[in-house]
């Protein structure tokens, strides 16, 4: 009698373990969105004009420039002239090939 209601007391539990582990919703977590995905389309797809733009807009729009980047993207247009090709950035001080690179697809000469 003993080892009836034994058996019968693990058979519940076990029951009640495998129903609950069941009717449990998976909690699966969430990839992160990509910022591009994050970022509205037009956006994405806005060009920045390296003779037009001001240094919030710089800073704001083209990746790795911050605020001294782009005060400094602005003293060379001023000193310079307007800019008259996009490759003519790496001759800002604090712009190098890979920051240049990394923006080449935002920036328009007008």
């Amino acid at each position: 009698m003993q080892n009836t209601f034994l058996t019968s007391l693990i058979f519940a539990f076990l029951t009640t373990l495998s129903v609950t582990t069941t009717a449990a919703p998976s909690i699966k977590p969430e990839a992160p969105t990509p910022i591009t995905a994050q970022m509205p389309k037009a956006e994405q797809s806005a060009k920045v004009n390296l003779n037009a733009a001001d240094a919030e807009t710089l800073r704001r729009d083209l990746f790795g420039i911050g605020a001294s980047k782009a005060k400094a993207i602005i003293a060379y247009r001023e000193s310079n002239g307007p800019f008259t090709a996009v490759d003519e950035l790496l001759e800002v001080k604090g712009i190098g090939k890979a920051l240049l690179e990394k923006n080449r697809e935002r920036l328009v000469i007008n």
